[in-house]
Formats: structure tokens, sequence, C-alpha cells
């Protein structure tokens, strides 16, 4: 994808997430209706996304790439894991807050941003890397993630490892992997569903930014050193690594697109749910998502 393309393309994202700040501002969508939104995003329009961008035949990878795309995620994801305990060190974190700053690390919006993004600036072949990156997410995060967020105190549900996301990010790896085909009536059903998710997620983005703490996350020096090395130089390093490997392209920009998305918002759901402070993980949530729209734009072109 041309570089004109993809500055277009982020553009039109821009649009969407300011549209999200204008009825956030205006109260048009409120916090119950957003939540709702959510949940429809999350639980349906995501998964049909995924499954849309296999289901049309567009992707021609084989299945060594699929193999290759699988064994980037894992080892990129094994690299996070390990980040995510240093990092927080090396930005001489207080030591009750280094967890937060090991799931801002490791836990990005692989998902409810990185789905509808991909499918805009990707090549269909980039889904791949989201659909291996999606899987290690829910693996991860209901195992690795709720321990380290708990102080190894919440006992881990492996059944919440199969949300409606993972399933369908499977089944579309499933679908590549044998060539599987549906009846065009439920294709064209699919279809249709996926295609509401670029707007309703970056409206629902928007939302988030109108009313967060984005002023107050701004000032926070540790934050922009965290975007700095987790969004800025590990994405940079990534290119430079796959790139001397000689790997697709198109993986290598898929994986890129994964490595600098923004914080993602599981962390600070599940830290609510156990009544922790989420001031940081809400900053951070606010100012990453709000700087991923230039970030992103620049690695897009670059990698183009």
């Amino acid at each position: 994808m041309g570089f004109l393309t993809v500055i277009q393309q982020m553009g039109v994202i821009a649009v969407l997430v300011a549209i999200g700040v204008f009825v956030g501002k205006r109260g048009i969508v409120d916090n119950m209706s957003s939540k709702s939104i959510s949940t429809i995003v999350v639980d349906i329009c995501n998964p049909a996304l995924m499954l849309t961008s296999v289901l049309g035949g567009s992707i021609t990878a084989d299945h060594t790439e699929l193999l290759i795309a699988s064994a980037v995620a894992v080892i990129f994801y094994a690299v996070l894991v390990l980040i995510g305990f240093v990092l927080p060190a090396i930005l001489k974190v207080e030591t009750d807050k280094r967890r937060f700053y090991n799931m801002m690390c490791v836990y990005t919006n692989v998902g409810f941003i990185g789905i509808p993004v991909a499918h805009a600036v990707l090549p269909p072949d980039g889904m791949l890397c989201v659909l291996v990156c999606n899987v290690m997410y829910s693996l991860l995060f209901y195992t690795h993630g709720v321990a380290v967020l708990s102080g190894n105190k919440q006992k881990i549900s492996p059944l919440k490892i199969l949300s409606p996301g993972t399933i369908a990010a499977v089944l579309s790896i499933l679908i590549v992997w044998f060539h599987l085909s549906l009846p065009d009536a439920v294709n064209e059903t699919i279809s249709y569903v996926g295609n509401a998710t670029v707007f309703l997620s970056m409206m629902l983005l928007g939302v988030s930014i109108a009313r967060s703490g984005l002023l107050d996350g701004i000032k926070s020096l540790r934050l922009w050193l965290f975007i700095l090395i987790r969004m800025v130089a590990l994405p940079a390093l990534l290119a430079v690594i796959l790139k001397a490997l000689n790997l697709d392209p198109v993986i290598t920009a898929g994986m890129c697109l994964m490595a600098a998305m923004p914080v993602g918002n599981l962390p600070l759901i599940q830290a609510e749910k156990t009544g922790e402070d989420t001031t940081i993980l809400s900053h951070a949530i606010a100012v990453t998502t709000a700087v991923s729209i230039i970030t992103i734009t620049v690695f897009m072109v670059v990698l183009s």
C-alpha cells in the first residue's frame, strides 16, 4: 500500500475519531450507551470483521507464511512479557505501581483498535498478524495478565480465554489454513456486520478521549518516556530486525502495526473489578491512543 493511501486512510480514521470526540463532548453518547456499543463492537462486530477479512478469498498467504507470522507473534509476546518486568524498573516506577506499567507494556489495543485500523491500512495478508496477535493476547491476558495485575492473588479462569474475539481469530486462522468457504448468504451477513466495526470503534475511541483525563496524562514525563520506548523505539527496532531477516514486507508491516498500538483497556476493566486505583491506566490509555494516530501513520508511511 502506497504512502499516500496510508495517509488518506489514517486521515479518514482521524476524522472518525473526531466525530467521536464531538458526540462525546455533546453528550450524544453517554456512559451507558458507550458501554453497550463497546460490547457490540468487541463481541460481535470485531469478530465479524476478522472473519470477513479471510472469507473473501483475498488472503493468498500459504501455510509457511502463516506459520512464520505465528512464530513471530509468539516470540514478540515472549519479549513483551520480559520487557514488562524490566521497563517499569528502568522508568523508576514505584514498586506498588509497576504491575500497571507491566500491563501497559504487554497488553496494547490489538483488538478494538488494531483490527479496524489493520483492515483499513494493510493488504489482506497483513490480517494474519492481527489474527495471531489477538489469539496470543487472549491466551496471555487471562493467565499471565490476571496473575500479574492481582499480585498472584486472583485465580486464573481458562474459560475466559474463550471470548468471541479469540474464537473468531482461531476460526479465521483455520479458514485460511484449510481454505474453507461458507455459503454466500452467510458471507454477506458477516460482511455487513463487520463493516460497521471501523466507524463504531473509532467513534467510541473519540468518545473515550473526550471523557478521559487527557490533559492530566500529558503532564506525566514518565508516560512520555514510556511512549518513546514502547510505542516508538520498540516498533522501530522490530522493523529493523524483521527486515534484516528478509521476512515478507506484509508480515513486517503487520507486526510493526500491532507493536505500535496504544495501551489497551482490558487491564483497566480488570483492575476496576477488583477496586484498584486506575488513574495510571486511564491516563495512559487516553494519551497513548491520541499519540498513536500520529505514530501509526508515520510507521505505516515508512514501511509502505
